[in-house]
């Protein structure tokens, strides 16, 4: 399947001309039956859900199509029995269609979204094993369910086919998501390690921005939780996300993202890597702090700075010349240059501004790691 760079048009409800109220126009030709929507085989085995734990993917829409037969009526008042039903067909939820809620109200950077995002969590199924996760497509209806992919352990499956996963307990695994293909460009992953009675896991930026993400973990003693990218972020077009990036990080960040398939941290871009134009970028206010380490070690907590989270998170925030005791003061974070834009940018869109912009960032507790006991199911939203 050939993934767009950009989605391929405008909505469906906005294509053609507007015959009917806020819809498309009637076809010329009226199909003298309607086919029936083919429903899925459950796949079985593995870590998916069995087919009676199955249920509807929170928030899909549902549609169904009769066929009605009786005496014949004069052709204009069939015609136009006809065209009020495809009226409002064109304008109902379509099944298998991208499953977002309509934006309530504009949010502020760094705020959660509401409950209706998440659609009816009192659906999701009970793990047998630890935890049960949901992948919910909030592409804002630019793929479908089916276009919407999640692999783990070996199993790939759309979320159209699957939208449930049993996870059972597991050590430093990744769940990863695709747009368009199960092996497209559009991608990206969460980490976590799941223990008997306990779930440690977080979305990640450290690598690279791929697909806009946000988890909600709930547990059995009332424990809810959001990280990842905030309503905000969701609410933008994937243009406009990228955009925003390079209009608010200084000239040597505003390159990262030109490629409109990721935004690559530093550390993983030539620019910042040796020989690259910004090579040197952190390497004098380092040495100013008795730090000797190319600018990728720093933005990647490598070399000398691998075993110093403290060192090297106070120079990712530009808070090492500062007394320690004011590294762990996030308000001083990111005031002045040489600093990690990229980093920042993350935090200033993520969920109560926390994010993992680079390795150490969980110093002072500014990451978008979680970890609880007794979870019940973990929500992962999609986004473009």
């Amino acid at each position: 399947m050939q993934v767009p760079s950009h989605p391929t048009g405008p909505p469906r409800a906005a294509r053609g001309d507007r015959a009917c109220p806020g819809g498309p126009t009637p076809p010329a030709a009226w199909p003298r039956t309607w086919r029936a929507a083919r429903r899925t085989p459950t796949r079985q085995g593995g870590t998916v859900m069995p087919a009676a734990a199955r249920t509807r993917t929170p928030g899909a829409p549902r549609a169904s199509r009769t066929r009605s037969r009786g005496a014949g009526r004069p052709l204009a008042a069939g015609a136009a029995l006809l065209a009020a039903a495809f009226c409002g067909l064109a304008t109902a939820p379509q099944a298998g269609a991208a499953t977002a809620p309509a934006p309530v109200a504009a949010a502020a950077p760094g705020e959660a979204p509401p409950d209706s995002f998440w659609g009816d969590t009192s659906a999701f199924p009970a793990p047998n094993n630890e935890v049960t996760v949901a992948v919910l497509n909030r592409t804002n209806g630019q793929y479908p369910d089916s276009e919407v992919y999640w692999s783990f352990n070996g199993e790939t499956h759309s979320i159209a086919e699957q939208p449930y996963v049993d996870m059972p307990a597991n050590s430093a695994g990744r769940m990863y998501f695709y747009l368009g293909s199960p092996d497209s460009k559009y991608q990206d992953f969460i980490e976590f390690t799941v223990g008997d009675n306990v779930f440690n896991g977080n979305t990640t930026r450290v690598d690279a921005f791929g697909l806009k993400l946000a988890m909600r973990l709930h547990a059995e003693d009332g424990y809810d939780v959001q990280v990842g990218e905030d309503y905000d972020t969701f609410q933008q077009s994937r243009e406009q996300t990228f955009q925003e990036f390079k209009d608010e990080v200084p000239t040597e960040f505003k390159g990262l993202a030109d490629d409109p398939t990721r935004i690559p941290a530093p550390g993983s871009s030539p620019d910042f890597r040796e020989g690259g134009k910004y090579a040197d970028y952190f390497t004098a206010y380092a040495q100013s702090q008795g730090v000797n380490a190319p600018t990728s070690d720093i933005t990647g907590c490598a070399g000398v700075l691998a075993n110093d989270p403290g060192k090297c998170s106070a120079l990712n925030r530009h808070v090492a010349q500062l007394p320690e005791d004011q590294w762990s003061t996030p308000d001083l974070y990111y005031k002045d240059n040489p600093a990690n834009y990229y980093a920042k940018f993350w935090h200033d869109h993520g969920i109560n501004h926390l994010a993992y912009g680079f390795p150490y960032d969980d110093f002072a507790g500014q990451s978008s790691f979680v970890s609880h006991q007794d979870p019940q199911w973990l929500a992962v939203a999609v986004g473009w």
